[in-house]
């Protein structure tokens, strides 16, 4: 069979006529600090304001919103509202860039990290982290970012170490804490201690003498709820499981049982009843003034 060969024309390359419109890139800003004391949450309004500054200096950009997640640890991107809130209106395409101070402020879990990072990509997000100056757009950007996740990761593991090492000691050493807004008939003195609330001594004594006189915590529960008598946090319905709760508190009558719960995992925060798998330590007696019935 005779070979054809056929000639293909080249037609001469057409210079635009015009540039095509340019668009800024809608710009969302995330931060979070770890704590919720007053200093760090300034942190949270200092990143807002040099972050919203550092996006209207640039001509290319446009600001869209602010995402903070105020006293929540980076362990777990399930615990934080504002980061899910994020991805949410990431899918729904409400920007195309997320500007963030560092990898450890987006995640400390590697996993996590890499997951919404994939997932942000599949959506045509970038994820910009100033400090260390990556994009995960780059071609090298995600073997960067799983090298310092991974360093993040291990320092929150060092860092819930250290501060679980710190509660032991302190239980050794028989030093405790209480919940002041949460137990009732007590409030926190001037010099740091316990010192009884005499109007809600009314309802400590009220609940430990129903009990004493044979009532069971479901029937203290039924008493407190006919008597229309309001919980402390202004509730119209008391629980069995908040009278129980004070009737086996041994605070109650002046002592302590230290490490009643442990952590069990630095990433998710989960917590357990202490069965045994550590030391716990009884403070006997003055902790702080009983209620008398």
């Amino acid at each position: 069979m005779k070979k054809i060969i056929h000639k293909i024309k080249v037609y001469p390359k057409v210079e635009k006529l015009y540039e095509p419109f340019y668009q800024k890139r809608r710009v969302a800003i995330y931060a979070r600090v770890s704590t919720s004391s007053d200093e760090q949450l300034h942190s949270i309004e200092a990143q807002r304001d040099y972050y919203i500054k550092y996006v209207e200096e640039r001509s290319d950009l446009i600001f869209v919103k602010l995402y903070a997640d105020e006293g929540i640890t980076g362990t777990s991107q399930k615990m934080r509202v504002e980061f899910q809130k994020m991805m949410s209106d990431a899918k729904a395409g409400a920007f195309d860039l997320i500007i963030t101070k560092s990898i450890s402020r987006f995640a400390r879990n590697t996993v996590d990290s890499l997951i919404c990072i994939r997932l942000l990509k599949e959506y045509g997000i970038e994820v910009y982290f100033q400090k260390e100056d990556i994009g995960t757009f780059d071609s090298k950007g995600e073997f960067m970012i799983t090298l310092l996740s991974s360093m993040a990761q291990e320092e929150s593991r060092s860092i819930s170490e250290n501060v679980a090492w710190g509660h032991r000691k302190r239980f050794a050493d028989g030093k405790y804490t209480v919940p002041y807004n949460r137990f009732l008939g007590y409030d926190r003195g001037a010099e740091g201690g316990l010192v009884v609330n005499q109007k809600q001594a009314i309802l400590v004594r009220l609940i430990f003498k129903l009990y004493l006189e044979g009532k069971t915590p479901a029937g203290i529960c039924r008493y407190l709820n006919q008597a229309e008598i309001p919980t402390p946090a202004g509730k119209d319905k008391w629980s069995q499981t908040v009278i129980n709760s004070m009737l086996t508190n041994e605070k109650y009558k002046g002592d302590a049982l230290l490490q009643k719960k442990f952590t069990v995992d630095y990433l998710t925060k989960k917590r357990k009843i202490n069965e045994g798998e550590l030391n716990q330590y009884y403070v006997n007696g003055e902790i702080m003034m009983p209620i008398e019935v």
